[in-house]
């Protein structure tokens, strides 16, 4: 769908690569420029590393790019990123606020000779905070870990960076709507965003909860503070989570446990009636769980149209998807896997002696791409 885009990634670590990767895997042409020598920080958070030495880390947000190591310090090369930039539909970065421009690449400057380029900057804490964007203090600081563990547990943090990812998915859904919107009007647009805001955006309910009621939202565990029941249970053998969602499933989970008594009951008929129970409800569900495996009740579950599902590791969860070692999980999206992440400079001199038809002399479905 984005074939013919040209992406320019000044970008490191995970939103902006993200980002990037999310484009290239719609079919844009992504050039990753990198710090000579160790280029992206995260070629050296391992290990794991693969067979190459390539980090697990760098490998999961980097395919469908090409690889150009410049040292924006010196003239020549900070001349060529800026040749490329200029060529670009879109550059993503992710420099502290100035640094491009103190360094001569000032986004201000190159936008205003072509009008028609997209720039979108990701920061931590937006463009006027210097701090660092660190997926670990944005969680701390945009609410996430005071609503995250058990209730009478120390605050925790998702287990993925998950503030990373949400604002590398928003960098994306902005860019593309730039785009959208240049093919309307000819004019780029400058983009902005920061961890810290779409972290607080992705807050959703638990915001508007305590928009409402004015008070603080408290930890729930594996519950849910707006539904019951909701939660994780234990079967015989595993974990499992129920999530009833409407009244009709909550009668037709009653018939499935056989809790007669509960089905039977007025006070619970409703979500509010339920929620007032908890306590009741939870525990005489936990109880009927743990009879049977979890197996026999995500079947009868299912047929009844409970939603339901049991707790798995992550290699499980992989199992069946187009998940690959090299070129990590399959686009979420409608993309393909074309080329896999890059080497640090691998196509630098092609870039040096091609520019952006770097793309034309590479083999089309290389290596990874039997996982598109």
């Amino acid at each position: 769908m984005l074939s013919g885009v040209r992406v320019l990634d000044l970008s490191r670590v995970l939103a902006g690569p993200l980002t990037t990767m999310l484009l290239g895997d719609l079919g844009a042409d992504v050039i990753k420029v990198e710090r000579p020598g160790t280029g992206d920080e995260t070629r050296g958070w391992g290990p794991p590393f693969d067979s190459r030495g390539e980090s697990a880390y760098y490998l999961s947000v980097n395919r469908n790019k090409v690889s150009l190591a410049a040292e924006l310090s010196l003239e020549q090369d900070r001349a060529l990123v800026e040749s490329l930039a200029l060529e670009a539909d879109v550059v993503v970065d992710n420099f502290r606020p100035g640094a491009l421009a103190r360094l001569g690449l000032d986004p201000a400057r190159l936008m205003a000779t072509r009008p028609s380029l997209i720039w979108c900057t990701i920061t931590g804490f937006g463009s006027k905070s210097e701090r660092p964007g660190y997926d670990f203090v944005v969680q701390a600081e945009g609410g996430w870990m005071a609503i995250t563990g058990e209730p009478e547990g120390r605050p925790m943090k998702v287990g993925v960076a998950l503030a990373d990812v949400l604002a590398g998915k928003d960098a994306a859904i902005a860019t593309l709507a730039a785009l959208v919107s240049r093919s309307r009007t000819g004019i780029g647009r400058r983009i902005a965003i920061s961890l810290a805001d779409s972290t607080v955006a992705a807050l959703v309910n638990v915001a508007q909860n305590a928009l409402v009621t004015g008070a603080e939202p408290a930890r729930w565990g594996n519950a849910h503070p707006n539904l019951v029941p909701y939660q994780l249970f234990d079967a015989s053998d595993r974990p499992i989570v129920v999530a009833v969602g409407s009244d009709a499933q909550w009668v037709a989970c009653t018939r499935v446990l056989g809790l007669n008594a509960l089905a039977g009951d007025p006070e619970l008929a409703t979500n509010t009636g339920r929620l007032a129970h908890r306590e009741r409800v939870v525990g005489a569900i936990a109880q009927t769980l743990r009879t049977q495996p979890a197996a026999h009740w995500l079947g009868a579950l299912e047929r009844a149209g409970v939603p339901a599902g049991v707790v798995k590791g992550v290699l499980e969860a992989l199992q069946g998807t187009r998940a690959s070692a090299l070129t990590g999980v399959a686009p979420s999206i409608p993309g393909q896997v074309r080329l896999p992440p890059p080497r640090l400079d691998e196509n630098g001199a092609m870039i040096r002696e091609h520019g952006w038809k770097v793309f034309a002399h590479l083999e089309p479905g290389g290596p990874g791409a039997a996982n598109a």
